[in-house]
């Protein structure tokens, strides 16, 4: 008998009750592979929260493994390298340099919300922007991914403190909302970790 787990073979007996009737269909799918409805609502982080979670993890993709860049040392290059690293505020591929989507942290919930995961620390991981957009709503293991351990803190810091050493000498750079939001983020989370 098809289960969940096989979605495959659950099709194949929602067809064979087709056979019979639209009644015995639907009780088979309900019961083999039922559609399982869940709000979601949009979710923002604070880029202290989000710093910690980078921070945490080591600044690395924990689906891949790769290691992701600080989004104020992103932007900084995106701002004193226009033509050759932009940025788009809508992350258009054809304008955006392909860094913000293979280097670019965000937080994914490793349980997705929609599936019932809890959306608090415990199921965050720090994933690529492209990693996240490629994992969406789906589970791990429909995927075939697996969740990785987070690199030592003191492995790679995703070029942080260089950011925030190279904002100091360059305090023009603190005028951009989206670096100086990083930016305090960043001091803030560095200076709890050393208390």
């Amino acid at each position: 008998m098809p289960t969940e787990a096989d979605p495959v073979g659950a099709v194949v007996a929602v067809c064979e009750a087709l056979k019979r009737n639209v009644e015995q269909a639907r009780e088979t799918l309900s019961k083999l592979y039922p559609l399982k409805h869940q709000t979601s609502s949009a979710r923002k982080y604070t880029p202290v929260r989000c710093m910690t979670v980078f921070l945490r993890d080591g600044f690395i993709d924990r689906y891949s493994g790769k290691r992701l860049v600080f989004p104020g040392t992103l932007r900084v290059l995106s701002i004193l390298l226009p033509e050759e690293f932009p940025y788009h505020p809508n992350w258009r591929v054809e304008v955006t340099h392909p860094a913000f989507w293979e280097l670019f942290p965000t937080i994914d919930h490793v349980v997705p919300v929609s599936r019932g995961g809890l959306d608090e620390q415990s199921n965050w991981a720090t994933t690529s922007q492209l990693m996240n957009a490629a994992k969406a709503n789906w589970s791990l293991d429909q995927l075939g991914w697996r969740l990785l351990e987070p690199a030592p803190s003191d492995a790679w810091d995703g070029l942080t403190k260089w950011c925030l050493e190279f904002v100091r000498s360059r305090e023009d750079l603190m005028r951009n909302d989206y670096v100086r939001k990083w930016v305090r983020a960043a001091e803030a989370c560095l200076a709890t970790a050393q208390t």
